[in-house]
């Protein structure tokens, strides 16, 4: 059956999500700000592949373990379906920008400290990882809704983690964005800007780090 809107792949077979790319679409202008002139970028966990969709950079790489996520992606996007785990296929130094939301906290301690040494492998010096993670601190009691959640990150103990993976930590907002995509945040872009911008932001529970490979 063909797609009802060619032009908005969410509508029909994912109701829920219409709207998201434009919430999205103000996330990536926001993130961005933080790897001004980024050229490669990797999304790992990409899902509907919302953030790496709106990324200008003439390289994107997306990679995520649901081959359901192609039709999502952009044709200039280089999706690669499998564990993202050594970034197979990603050269040593060859990235300005390593981004992820809603994605650490699905690995134990070992195993997101591991991804963050890919990700620093594949980072060129100077290059930034960006992160964006629902806080436990914030949200303990729906942090364990998700079975798949395996760690509780917070904004005291993320830092850490990066610092010994070979980052310096350059910022880090413990509440930027509401918990769940689901929520009350508003749908339109103009007011999503306007959000993202504000020192107060209601039911924030997911934080944001930014660091830098040393």
């Amino acid at each position: 059956m063909s797609d009802p809107n060619p032009l908005n792949p969410y509508v029909g077979a994912y109701p829920w999500l219409d709207g998201r790319a434009g919430i999205w679409r103000e996330i990536a202008r926001y993130v961005l700000k933080d790897a001004p002139g980024a050229r490669t970028v990797v999304e790992l966990g990409a899902g509907y592949c919302d953030f790496i969709n709106n990324v200008p950079a003439p390289t994107r790489f997306a990679f995520d373990l649901n081959p359901d996520m192609a039709r999502f992606a952009d044709a200039g996007v280089k999706l690669r379906v499998g564990d993202c785990r050594g970034l197979p296929g990603i050269a040593d130094g060859s990235v300005d920008l390593v981004f992820a939301s809603n994605f650490l906290e699905h690995f134990t301690v070992d195993e997101a400290a591991a991804l963050l040494r890919d990700a620093r492998r594949v980072l060129r010096p100077g290059g930034r990882i960006a992160l964006i993670q629902p806080n436990h601190r914030r949200c303990q009691k729906h942090y364990w809704d998700d079975p798949t959640h395996k760690t509780a990150f917070d904004h005291r103990n993320l830092p850490g983690l990066l610092t010994q993976n070979g980052f310096r930590v350059l910022r880090v907002d413990p509440g930027l964005l509401p918990f769940s995509m689901k929520s009350r945040l508003p749908k339109i872009p103009l007011l999503v800007r306007w959000y993202l911008r504000s020192p107060i932001r209601p039911l924030a529970a997911q934080m944001y780090a930014v660091a830098e490979r040393v």
